[in-house]
Protein backbone atom coordinates (compact mmCIF):
# COMPACT_ATOMS: atom_id res chain seq x y z
CA UNK A 1 0.00 0.00 0.00
CA UNK A 2 1.23 3.50 -0.76
CA UNK A 3 1.00 4.62 2.83
CA UNK A 4 3.23 1.79 3.99
CA UNK A 5 5.85 1.39 1.24
CA UNK A 6 8.23 4.32 0.95
CA UNK A 7 9.53 3.13 -2.43
CA UNK A 8 6.08 2.77 -3.99
CA UNK A 9 4.96 5.41 -6.38
CA UNK A 10 7.49 8.10 -5.58
CA UNK A 11 8.17 9.10 -9.18
CA UNK A 12 5.75 11.47 -10.91
CA UNK A 13 3.34 9.92 -13.39
CA UNK A 14 5.13 11.51 -16.32
CA UNK A 15 8.62 10.19 -15.49
CA UNK A 16 8.21 6.44 -15.04
CA UNK A 17 5.51 3.90 -15.86
CA UNK A 18 3.88 2.10 -12.96
CA UNK A 19 4.45 -1.57 -12.41
CA UNK A 20 1.44 -3.83 -11.75
CA UNK A 21 1.71 -3.67 -7.94
CA UNK A 22 1.98 0.13 -7.89
CA UNK A 23 -0.99 0.46 -10.25
CA UNK A 24 -3.08 -1.89 -8.09
CA UNK A 25 -2.22 0.06 -4.93
CA UNK A 26 -3.00 3.40 -6.53
CA UNK A 27 -6.26 2.09 -7.99
CA UNK A 28 -7.47 1.19 -4.48
CA UNK A 29 -6.76 4.69 -3.24
CA UNK A 30 -8.37 6.41 -6.22
CA UNK A 31 -11.38 4.08 -5.95
CA UNK A 32 -11.79 5.09 -2.30
CA UNK A 33 -11.54 8.76 -3.25
CA UNK A 34 -13.94 8.26 -6.17
CA UNK A 35 -16.98 8.31 -3.89
CA UNK A 36 -18.36 11.82 -3.24
CA UNK A 37 -19.02 11.12 0.46
CA UNK A 38 -15.49 9.84 1.03
CA UNK A 39 -14.01 12.72 -0.92
CA UNK A 40 -15.93 15.19 1.24
CA UNK A 41 -14.87 13.37 4.40
CA UNK A 42 -11.22 13.58 3.33
CA UNK A 43 -11.64 17.27 2.61
CA UNK A 44 -13.28 17.93 5.96
CA UNK A 45 -10.55 16.12 7.86
CA UNK A 46 -7.63 17.47 5.81
CA UNK A 47 -8.89 21.04 6.16
CA UNK A 48 -8.09 20.86 9.88
CA UNK A 49 -4.43 21.17 8.92
CA UNK A 50 -1.46 19.09 9.93
CA UNK A 51 -2.09 17.32 13.19
CA UNK A 52 -5.76 18.27 13.12
CA UNK A 53 -8.23 15.68 14.29
CA UNK A 54 -11.94 15.40 13.77
CA UNK A 55 -14.41 13.41 15.83
CA UNK A 56 -16.85 11.26 13.92
CA UNK A 57 -19.54 13.09 15.91
CA UNK A 58 -18.54 16.30 14.09
CA UNK A 59 -18.59 14.67 10.65
CA UNK A 60 -21.93 12.85 10.75
CA UNK A 61 -24.20 15.95 10.81
CA UNK A 62 -22.73 17.15 7.50
CA UNK A 63 -24.32 14.19 5.69
CA UNK A 64 -27.80 12.84 5.24
CA UNK A 65 -26.44 9.44 6.34
CA UNK A 66 -26.49 7.44 9.54
CA UNK A 67 -23.45 7.43 11.83
CA UNK A 68 -22.69 3.77 10.99
CA UNK A 69 -22.67 4.62 7.27
CA UNK A 70 -20.29 7.55 7.82
CA UNK A 71 -18.10 5.28 9.94
CA UNK A 72 -18.07 2.72 7.14
CA UNK A 73 -16.83 5.34 4.67
CA UNK A 74 -14.14 6.39 7.15
CA UNK A 75 -13.12 2.76 7.59
CA UNK A 76 -12.61 2.42 3.82
CA UNK A 77 -10.41 5.53 3.79
CA UNK A 78 -8.40 4.05 6.67
CA UNK A 79 -8.02 0.71 4.90
CA UNK A 80 -6.31 2.32 1.91
CA UNK A 81 -3.98 4.28 4.19
CA UNK A 82 -5.35 7.81 3.80
CA UNK A 83 -6.52 8.22 7.40
CA UNK A 84 -5.71 6.98 10.84
CA UNK A 85 -7.82 7.13 13.96
CA UNK A 86 -7.88 6.76 17.70
CA UNK A 87 -10.63 6.08 20.19
CA UNK A 88 -11.29 8.37 23.14
CA UNK A 89 -14.08 7.13 25.29
CA UNK A 90 -17.03 6.36 23.04
CA UNK A 91 -15.85 8.55 20.15
CA UNK A 92 -13.34 7.95 17.38
CA UNK A 93 -11.12 10.77 16.12
CA UNK A 94 -9.69 10.78 12.59
CA UNK A 95 -6.68 12.48 11.03
CA UNK A 96 -5.06 12.53 7.60
CA UNK A 97 -1.74 10.79 6.99
CA UNK A 98 0.16 13.60 5.21
CA UNK A 99 2.92 11.37 3.79
CA UNK A 100 0.34 9.49 1.74
CA UNK A 101 -1.18 12.68 0.37
CA UNK A 102 2.32 13.97 -0.40
CA UNK A 103 3.07 10.81 -2.39
CA UNK A 104 -0.20 11.12 -4.31
CA UNK A 105 0.54 14.76 -5.05
CA UNK A 106 4.06 13.89 -6.24
CA UNK A 107 2.68 11.13 -8.42
CA UNK A 108 0.15 13.45 -10.06
CA UNK A 109 2.58 16.33 -10.56
CA UNK A 110 3.20 17.03 -14.23
CA UNK A 111 6.47 18.50 -15.43
CA UNK A 112 6.24 22.21 -16.13
CA UNK A 113 6.84 23.21 -19.70
CA UNK A 114 7.33 26.74 -20.93
CA UNK A 115 4.03 28.09 -22.24
CA UNK A 116 5.54 28.73 -25.66
CA UNK A 117 6.44 25.04 -26.03
CA UNK A 118 2.87 23.98 -25.13
CA UNK A 119 1.47 26.44 -27.64
CA UNK A 120 3.77 25.13 -30.37
CA UNK A 121 5.65 28.42 -30.67
CA UNK A 122 9.36 28.09 -31.42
Amino acid sequence: MIGQDSAACCAPLSTAPLDEAQAADLAKIFKALGDPVRLRLMSMIASRGEGGEVCVCELTPAFDLSQPTVSHHLKLLRQVGLLDCGRRGTWVYYWVLPRVLDRLAAFLTAPREPSAARAGVA
